[in-house]
């Protein structure tokens, strides 16, 4: 008899994405003391600013070529432009990979881990750093609170994101340091802009990295998989 030969699985056919949790309620648990602890962090840094000088530090190099890139960065990836290219890039994966429930998933993880850190913004009202102490103030300044950076948090969500979608193929790895030099570029760019806190950024790092894993089990174990089942 003839050997059947097994067509080679599709990288990232079953999605680590799309693979449920197998301990939610340690994630769970994670997620919410690193909330809380973010959260005091935030009125502690508010009422000791112990990374003023650090920050004032950081601006002087907002000159030239590299002012430039970091203003042209924070605008790339404001709340607008962030939206608009989450919902393109998660279209482009249902076309490309012709499977929309991953799509969704991604989109909603980005979203999930993104969008709470604004009312922990709301909550602690850190004023941002002192435009009259900064060698290159932005101008217009921002006029909302400082922590934690919501671009910031909006880029490591998007990295954490694409890695789950690439995870288990041989993208992952050039995925991770891609993702680590977007992160860092974003990082030092609302720094040296002087629009953040250093520790509003290493915060906003933290946050994403520690809530994206349960924003994942709530919007894809809990919401996709009771409204929207479907094969991994």
């Amino acid at each position: 008899m003839p050997s059947v030969k097994h067509a080679a699985p599709t990288p990232g056919a079953h999605s680590h994405i799309l693979r449920a949790d197998p301990h939610p309620r340690r994630t769970l648990i994670v997620a919410a003391v690193a909330i809380v602890a973010l959260t005091l962090l935030g009125f502690l840094l508010r009422s000791h600013p112990v990374d003023q000088q650090l920050s004032q530090a950081f601006n002087v190099l907002h000159t030239g070529a590299l002012g430039a890139v970091t203003s042209a960065v924070y605008v790339v990836i404001g709340p607008g432009p962030a939206i608009v290219g989450t919902a393109l890039v998660a279209v482009a994966i249902g076309f490309v990979g012709r499977h929309w429930r991953r799509a969704a998933a991604f989109a909603g993880v980005v979203a999930l881990t993104w969008v709470p850190s604004d009312l922990v913004k709301i909550l602690v009202d850190r004023p941002r750093p002192d435009a009259q102490a900064l060698a290159h103030p932005t101008v217009p300044a921002a006029v909302d609170a400082s922590y934690p950076s919501g671009h910031t948090v909006f880029i490591v969500a998007l990295v954490i994101a694409a890695l789950y979608l690439l995870a288990g193929t041989r993208w992952f790895r050039v995925g991770v340091i891609v993702g680590a030099l977007f992160v860092a570029v974003v990082v030092l760019s609302v720094v040296i802009d002087g629009l953040h806190y250093p520790t509003d950024a290493v915060a906003s790092v933290a946050w994403a990295l520690l809530v994206a894993p349960a924003a994942r089990v709530v919007w894809v174990d809990w919401i996709l998989a009771r409204f929207w089942p479907g094969r991994r």
